[in-house]
């Protein structure tokens, strides 16, 4: 069956794509960056849990011991348990700056640095109870209550089975002192959230997979649209095959104005074309006065032919004015013993008096 133009079988142009992010419509995944943080934190607090909370226990033991606390005011509890709390929010900040640069991690790596003013403004249509609903009952809010549903399921297998395995050591707490049951129990919690989180990770990695794919599927573009984008970002495309016309008919005019003024061509040999000029009353040294490439130097070759210039095949010298000087400007000076030397050539060629530009035999 034939492809219609309503059909959006076309991938999202770049324009398309910038547009989108400017608006805040990236491909990124919330559970990957939940995961992730769960994942952070339970590591770092198996790294830095023990050493912290033995700290904060010496801190509590030096700062809220003593007999001083017998006699204690108003003021001198409130001093202490400033002192407290501080010493005690500086044995935590490690621990959440962490965290901290791993969600900013997840975020970049996700989407890049990206801040949408409009999605931080007051947006009366994020509180119509009519769009709310219509939001709740949408096929995608469908398929995230029941991917919801199956972490939940994923969640209970995993802490059930992670328990299981320790009911042994749970067991052994009966003949064990406070503190080791204490450590016992909280060992047997990071382990089995690190297990949970690694598993969120991989359903996340799922889930980012398919926002990925929803992403690009809503971005498609029809034909229609392509050329709305390109009418509008580029101009219509008449205009500019007829805009191309008119300059290629310009170009074509001004070689053959100013061809006919040269006094030889140096040509690569057919892919490359350079017109120079030389009247030594009137210049200090012979100027470009045309140059092209591909079909433009098959003009000027032609040109050349018509009007009886000569034509000279330099392919390196051709190369470099080509590359290096722009049309109406002189020759530099590095390239005036190879003008020079072609020169000489073609007023031989034409019985000429040679006359060459001033640093030329240098």
């Amino acid at each position: 069956m034939a492809e219609t133009s309503g059909e959006k079988s076309y991938e999202a142009t770049p324009h398309r794509r910038q547009e989108a992010r400017k608006k805040g419509q990236v491909a990124t995944s919330q559970d990957l960056a939940s995961a992730t943080l769960l994942i952070a934190g339970v590591v770092v607090l198996m790294l830095l849990g023990r050493t912290v909370m033995e700290a904060i226990a010496r801190l509590m033991v030096h700062q809220l011991g003593g007999a001083a606390w017998l006699t204690a005011d108003v003021a001198f509890f409130c001093q202490q348990w400033s002192l407290v709390l501080a010493q005690m929010a500086g044995s935590l900040v490690p621990i959440f700056g962490l965290l901290l640069l791993s969600g900013l991690a997840v975020g970049l790596l996700q989407v890049g640095f990206l801040f949408v003013p409009e999605r931080v403004a007051p947006d009366i249509s994020r509180v119509d109870p009519l769009q709310g609903l219509q939001r709740l009952l949408s096929l995608t809010a469908l398929m995230r209550l029941g991917f919801g549903l199956f972490k939940v399921v994923v969640i209970a297998v995993v802490a059930f089975l992670s328990l299981y395995n320790r009911w042994a050591d749970m067991l052994a707490t009966s003949e064990q002192e406070p503190a080791q049951i204490a450590w016992l129990v909280t060992d047997i919690t990071l382990w089995t959230c690190l297990k949970i989180g690694i598993v969120l990770f991989l359903l996340a990695v799922l889930d980012y997979g398919y926002q990925r794919w929803k992403y690009e599927r809503d971005l498609r573009m029809t034909q229609q649209e392509i050329r709305e984008e390109m009418k509008d970002y580029q101009g219509d495309p008449q205009t500019l095959a007829r805009r191309r016309a008119v300059q290629r008919q310009l170009v074509l005019n001004r070689l053959s104005n100013t061809v006919p003024k040269a006094d030889v061509v140096i040509t690569n040999p057919t892919e490359l074309a350079v017109a120079i000029r030389y009247v030594p009353a009137e210049m200090a040294a012979p100027v470009v006065v045309a140059k092209g490439a591909g079909h433009l130097a098959q003009r000027i070759r032609r040109l050349a032919l018509e009007h009886h210039i000569p034509i000279v095949e330099k392919k390196p010298l051709a190369q470099a004015l080509y590359r290096e000087v722009d049309v109406n400007q002189p020759i530099p000076h590095s390239a005036y013993a190879a003008v020079a030397e072609v020169l000489a050539y073609v007023y031989q060629l034409k019985g000429r008096q040679v006359v060459l530009p001033p640093g030329s035999a240098a």
